[in-house]
């Protein structure tokens, strides 16, 4: 399997980019108010930081770098989903309920892959 397929096939970076495409569907409607466009540009680049960052990382040369850049992407997550728990006084709960538990799940898969590439070095 050619590198770059090994990193599509990773599941954390998989629910990145669809977390990734649920945030730019979910913000979409809010920018006709100018004065939410700070907090959806953070949520843009948090959210883009967490693909962003394993593919950094992917392109390191060791398990060490690479599991660094994966506590970077799993820091993004957790501010993505802490900042969509603030968008309650424009999202519905449940479109907030799922992104915070696909931010959890992705959160989930870099802890154990954390875990793993360090005990592995």
């Amino acid at each position: 399997m050619p590198e770059r397929d090994k990193l599509k096939s990773f599941g954390a970076y998989q629910k990145a980019l669809e977390l990734f495409d649920h945030v730019v569907a979910d913000l979409e409607p809010l920018l006709k108010s100018p004065a939410l466009y700070r907090l959806i540009s953070q949520q843009y680049a948090s959210a883009d930081s967490v693909a962003s960052n394993m593919e950094e990382g992917y392109g390191r040369e060791s398990q060490r770098d690479f599991a660094h850049f994966l506590v970077i992407s799993r820091g993004s997550a957790q501010e993505t989903a802490g900042r969509y728990q603030r968008l309650k006084h424009w999202l519905p709960a449940d479109v907030i309920a799922k992104r915070v538990a696909l931010c959890g799940e992705t959160i989930g898969i870099l802890s154990a892959s954390i875990k793993t590439l360090r005990s592995d070095g």
